[in-house]
């Protein structure tokens, strides 16, 4: 029992104990379950203490992603770039959350749009300089470290605005008030060129060197930009939006290795997408980097401060500007080289050339103003487009060369040759030819006044340093484009119907000229201007056309000062003379081509030269007298010769070869302008022949309205050659000694001519050759002919004294008559047959008597005039041996009258055959 009480106690103490157990491990268990909560939540709480830092970065992030769009959005791109540069730097840092890639794309898509925002703000500063916006763009590619890039994208979008600029001025221009403007929108630059009317081209020249002036305006100005001494920071800490960043941004997270460049570089953003929005190339120079890495060191340590000298940011934006500055002078060759292929093309449309002669010289003038401005703009002489503008003036020369040709040729052929009266041409000068106007290129209309462009070199020599003129008076082109727009609706507004257009649109000019108040140079150059653009001659009443309003204020060196050039004028005279007057103003505003213009002064005297001789130089001859020999000069024959080589182009469209004296001459010349000419009736003071309808009156008024003219062209020479270049000097020369100096021979040839026609001796020469000259005796009784030549003379000094020309040109006809009869004696005596020595002795008796016949009419000595005769004469007593030498001696005897005197004293001495011929061959020879 006791074992059973002890079990039995026992186990009562083993219940205790497992009960005491059971509680111990219940309490132990309860207390590791405790301890297990609180182990847990110890880790919990460690775990959100460790991701506070990280939140709190990522809230900074967000933070700085906000403000980087507000800083863009206010337009503070350096504060933005910045920003970002720590914002990179604290992406990169938390690279390893998704979240952070997320964000990383952000700043891809941020970074493109604001470049777009920055490019757009450069492409404003291109387009108009503002040093602010240049500044702040300047500025920001410094702190990116992009200084080449930018450099490149001026140059880009400047050759891009010179492209898009000229397009969208011709497309405006051409593309206003046409139903068709979505067609030309669709067209090419040279396309448009090409289907600019001529009423608007002048309007498309003026926007488009306006445009391209500011252009290069502001290219200048970007170029030559230097930062003040003194600058503010770059980092401005007066806006709210900093204010945030710097109270969440306790600490600085400065760039190190290459500024914001190398952060982007080093961030976690593709490169792919870096190199496309940021040019982060080597070219950036390291002080450059260096700069905007202390910059930003140095606006964290000194806030809010004003540097003075060499601070971090005022050498940071000198050297960028600088580096831009070089970039763009190296480059500045090609921008221009772009301008001006575009105006080129422009200058290639048809309108160009076919403008009007005031328009043209405005477009010349403006042009000129846009070759010195660039010229001063880029350093160098413009070889390449001052030839494109020689072409385009020779374009232009060689159109209205035509008009004045058949304009002049218009008058030609309706010309009456009728003396303008002296009142009429005593209004009119030539201060062109004389050198009294026209001064170089005046500024027509300048909102400055100013009435010359100084020269694009500044003391020193350097061209480029010229381009301050033009800095300081702004774009010439745009004062010229409203004053242009002015006169368009000026014109519109008061533009009444008018018979005479021309004259209209003068007046109009002067209208509005006045209004204004401008004075487009010196007092002369509104007459200056009437001259040469509005000067006509009338092709029915041969008048100019508003040349007695003008005032008389030139010096009287200009004008026809004797009263012989007064009553010399005729229409067409007139007309010539004003033309070449215009060719000469054009040869000094126009001095591209001023050796053309000098040409064509030459053509158009040639051709009235040349029409001259045609109409009164050419005698038709029917009679049985045709073996007068021409009384052309060598030097008249060269010269109209020359004319017909070269004046082709003008001659040989309407005049062919009709005459047997010549193979030049004009279809239209005397038969037919008979038919179109008024002129008097045939009478018998009238020296017509068949077919000739010109009066006496009216051939000596084409004489002296030639010489007329010859004097006034050796009156301008000097001026002619001082407008030349000396080596040109060589076409002023021959001109006068070739063309100019042969007036005298055909004024001489034109009064042969009109004495021969007047005087009728082609009959005489086969009357004296019949007469009876193998007689046995000598009489005292004279030829019949001699008589008759005696009363055709007086009959001829008749019509000379009712033909109503001066009495000195009676005196010289009666001259030239006798040296006609001379010839006409001459002619016949070499026509004789037989004739013995008496005959001879009556010859000099014939010739004696009409010596003596003559002298009444004749106020000079006419024995001196028929001693060509005496002397063909005297040769019939020559020995056989002399009549070589004899020939050889006297050349104004032609071959065939020499050869006419040797068979006839062959025949009457009884010469052998054999020395006939031989003397007859010598005398061949030598006149070959």
């Amino acid at each position: 029992m006791n074992l059973v009480r002890e079990l039995e106690k026992d186990l009562k103490i083993a219940n205790v104990i497992c009960k005491n157990g059971r509680r111990n491990l219940t309490s132990s268990m309860n207390e590791a379950s405790r301890d297990l909560i609180v182990h847990t939540h110890s880790k919990k709480k460690q775990a959100l203490l460790d991701m506070l830092p990280i939140l709190t970065d990522l809230r900074h992030a967000r933070v700085m992603q906000s403000s980087l769009e507000d800083l863009v959005e206010e337009g503070n791109y350096c504060k933005a770039f910045q920003v970002l540069s720590e914002y990179l730097q604290l992406l990169d840092s938390l690279s390893e959350f998704s979240a952070i890639q997320e964000m990383t794309r952000g700043v891809e898509v941020w970074l493109g749009r604001t470049l777009h925002k920055l490019d757009s703000l450069l492409m404003g500063v291109c387009q108009e300089f503002k040093e602010d916006s240049y500044i702040m763009v300047l500025d920001a590619y410094a702190l990116i470290g992009d200084v080449s890039g930018l450099a490149e994208k001026i140059q880009s979008f400047f050759m891009q605005e010179v492209i898009s600029e000229t397009h969208s001025v011709l497309k405006t221009v051409v593309g206003e008030d046409n139903s068709a403007a979505t067609q030309f929108s669709r067209l090419t630059y040279s396309d448009l060129c090409l289907q600019t009317p001529e009423s608007k081209f002048r309007q498309c020249l003026l926007r488009t060197l306006a445009v391209l002036f500011q252009l290069i305006y502001s290219y200048h100005q970007i170029m030559s930009f230097t930062p003040e001494k003194k600058v503010e920071d770059l980092i401005s800490t007066s806006s709210a939006t900093t204010q945030k960043i710097d109270s969440v941004t306790d600490t600085s997270c400065d760039p190190q290795g290459g500024g914001l460049s190398s952060t982007i570089s080093s961030a976690s953003i593709p490169s792919s997408t870096i190199s496309a929005e940021v040019s982060v190339g080597s070219e950036t120079s390291s002080p450059v980097q260096q700069a905007s890495n202390s910059a930003i060191d140095e606006s964290r340590d000194s806030g809010d401060t004003v540097s003075n000298g060499e601070s971090p940011w005022y050498y940071l934006r000198k050297e960028s500007a600088g580096f831009v500055s070089g970039t763009l002078q190296r480059g500045r060759r090609n921008l221009w080289q772009l301008t001006t292929s575009r105006v080129s093309v422009l200058l290639s449309s048809p309108a160009a050339s076919s403008t009007s002669i005031h328009q043209f010289l405005k477009n010349y003038e403006d042009l000129s103003v846009f070759i010195l401005a660039g010229e001063a703009f880029c350093g160098f002489e413009v070889v390449d487009f001052r030839e494109k503008l020689k072409a385009v003036c020779e374009n232009y020369f060689t159109a209205f060369h035509r008009q004045s040709m058949h304009a002049l040729k218009m008058v030609l052929e309706k010309e009456t040759w009728t003396r303008l009266p002296p009142d009429t041409v005593q209004a009119i000068n030539f201060a062109g030819l004389m050198g009294d106007g026209a001064p170089l290129i005046i500024s027509s209309r300048s909102a400055s006044g100013s009435s010359r462009f100084p020269l694009s070199t500044d003391p020193s020599g350097n061209r480029s340093g010229g381009f301050s003129y033009w800095l300081k008076s702004g774009n010439p082109f745009s004062a010229k484009l409203t004053y242009y727009r002015e006169d368009q609706d000026y014109s519109s507004d008061s533009g009444a119907a008018s018979e005479d257009q021309d004259y209209s649109s003068d007046v109009v000019n002067s209208k509005v000229r006045d209004r204004k108040g401008i004075n487009g140079g010196s007092p002369v150059s509104g007459d200056e201007n009437e001259d040469l653009h509005a000067d006509y001659i009338d092709e029915d009443s041969q008048l100019p056309r508003r040349s007695f309003t003008r005032s008389i204020s030139r010096s009287s060196s200009s004008h026809l000062s004797t009263n012989d050039d007064l009553k010399a004028q005729t229409g067409s005279s007139l007309c010539l003379l004003r033309s070449m007057d215009k060719y000469a103003r054009l040869m000094q505003k126009l001095e591209l081509v001023n050796v053309e213009f000098f040409k064509g002064i030459c053509q158009l005297f040639g051709v009235f030269f040349y029409f001259v001789y045609q109409v009164f130089g050419q005698e038709n001859t029917n009679s049985g007298g045709k073996g007068v020999s021409n009384s052309s000069s060598h030097r008249l024959k060269s010269c109209l010769s020359r004319i017909s080589q070269e004046c082709e182009q003008w001659i040989k469209p309407q005049f062919s070869s009709s005459s047997p004296s010549s193979s030049l001459a004009f279809p239209n010349t005397v038969l037919s302008l008979a038919d179109v000419t008024p002129s008097s009736p045939l009478n018998t003071t009238s020296g017509h022949v068949s077919g000739i309808s010109f009066s006496l009156k009216e051939r000596c008024a084409a004489v002296d309205t030639v010489s007329l003219v010859a004097r006034i062209l050796h009156k301008s020479k000097a001026h002619l050659q001082s407008m030349l270049m000396s080596r040109n000097g060589s076409l002023v020369e021959d001109f006068f000694g070739q063309l100019v100096g042969s007036v005298p021979d055909l004024t001489e040839h034109l009064h042969r001519t009109t004495a021969r026609i007047l005087l009728h001796v082609n009959g005489y020469v086969d009357r004296i050759a019949n007469s009876k000259w193998e007689v046995k005796e000598l009489g005292v009784e004279h030829n019949g002919y001699v008589d008759l030549m005696l009363g055709e003379f007086k009959h001829y000094k008749t019509r000379l004294a009712h033909g109503g020309i001066p009495q000195e040109v009676q005196n010289l006809l009666l001259e030239y008559g006798v040296e006609i009869f001379a010839e006409t004696l001459v002619e016949g005596l070499s026509r004789i047959k037989r004739c013995t020595d008496e005959g001879r002795a009556l010859m000099s008796l014939d010739i004696q008597v009409l010596i003596n016949g003559l002298q009444h009419f004749v106020p000079t000595n006419v024995k001196p005039k028929l001693q060509i005769v005496d002397t063909f004469i005297k040769a019939y007593y020559l020995p056989e041996t002399e009549y070589v030498h004899w020939a050889r001696a006297h050349p104004e005897y032609t071959k065939g009258q020499v050869v006419g005197l040797v068979t006839l004293v062959a025949t009457m001495k009884g010469w052998k055959r054999k020395t006939r011929l031989e003397v007859v061959e010598k005398i061949e020879s030598a006149a070959a």
